[in-house]
């Protein structure tokens, strides 16, 4: 019979609790109020991790390889913080599942009444609206930090705020206009427009942005949902040093924004923008993102990021690899 595999969120969680009860010393009340939980189901997490053996002298978890990875991620970056998931080997559906219900988790720690939430669209963060499950309505103003493109849901930007702000017992505002204008005088009309600014305006001072990361160079893609280009362009935007696409924006590999002239026709917010953001959440999964991820953390455009394990070794390795190189 083979041996049952602890249940990541629930351990990280339970974990979480017990350092706060025990190492930093809070009552359960103050616990709850942090993290968004019941007094009771603080009582229940430390209950249940007594019972598990996680108190010892020291609060330990079955998951301290990732709690290293988060640590060595933090300690060579500019991030304030990381969280990493177990990788689900050859199944990566699966492990972005993963990766969402940890940065849902994290979000729901993150946020209180009165805030709002920024958000682009993208596989990564469809993944964590399906997995927000709020103990109780949280008073929140989730906005879209790009214009909208209809097609797939998770490339549909309204649609996500729409689904978040309902998980989250909150209210979505829209943004009526296309993601892709067809001229710079055109994007500069869309953005101008009253509802369009009011709703950039809150997104530009969002308590909370949750943003994707994403690749150019696999056929998968989620860029090319949102853009479908020719072989020989994709080609070319690799050639050109184009290394990810973050707020539908293509970004090169020294986390500046890349000369492509379709980047100037953007209904959406520039990266540099998220400065004045208490929190920039990025999420990842996958190999495929090493690159992309490189990129967005030299830009410094994120505070955290949730990623799982595979991905996680394989950017530090890159790091680690450029530091001899240099």
């Amino acid at each position: 019979m083979s041996e049952r595999i602890p249940d990541f969120e629930l351990s990280r969680q339970i974990h979480t609790v017990l350092v706060l009860h025990f190492v930093e010393g809070l009552k359960q009340s103050e616990i709850a109020k942090r993290l968004n939980l019941s007094t009771s189901k603080v009582n229940r997490l430390i209950a249940q991790g007594r019972k598990q053996g996680m108190v010892k002298i020291d609060v330990t978890s079955p998951f301290q390889r990732l709690a290293d990875l988060e640590n060595r991620l933090v300690g060579a970056t500019a991030l304030n913080g990381a969280m990493v998931t177990p990788t689900v080997s050859g199944n990566p559906n699966t492990t972005l599942q993963q990766v969402g219900r940890a940065a849902a988790n994290m979000l729901l720690e993150t946020i209180r009444d009165g805030d709002v939430i920024a958000i682009t669209g993208g596989k990564a963060v469809s993944a964590v609206v399906e997995n927000l499950s709020p103990e109780r309505n949280i008073d929140v103003t989730v906005v879209p930090l790009t214009g909208g493109v209809q097609g797939k849901f998770y490339t549909d930007v309204n649609h996500l705020a729409t689904q978040m702000a309902e998980r989250l017992g909150g209210t979505p505002m829209l943004i009526h206009a296309p993601l892709f204008a067809e001229s710079r005088n055109q994007r500069d009309m869309l953005k101008s427009m009253a509802s369009t600014k009011e709703v950039f305006d809150l997104a530009r001072r969002a308590n909370v942005a949750l943003v994707g990361v994403g690749s150019v160079e696999p056929r998968g893609s989620s860029y090319y949902d949102l853009n479908p280009v020719p072989e020989a362009d994709r080609k070319m935007l690799v050639g050109m040093g184009v290394a990810a696409e973050f707020m539908a924006h293509l970004i090169g590999e020294n986390g500046r924004l890349a000369e492509y002239e379709l980047n100037s026709r953007l209904v959406a917010l520039d990266p540099s923008e998220l400065e004045a953001c208490r929190t920039v959440i990025g999420i990842a999964a996958g190999e495929q993102k090493t690159r992309p991820i490189r990129a967005v953390l030299n830009g410094n455009f994120l505070d955290s990021l949730v990623l799982d394990e595979e991905t996680v070794n394989a950017v530090l390795e890159t790091m680690e690899r450029s530091k001899h190189v240099a």
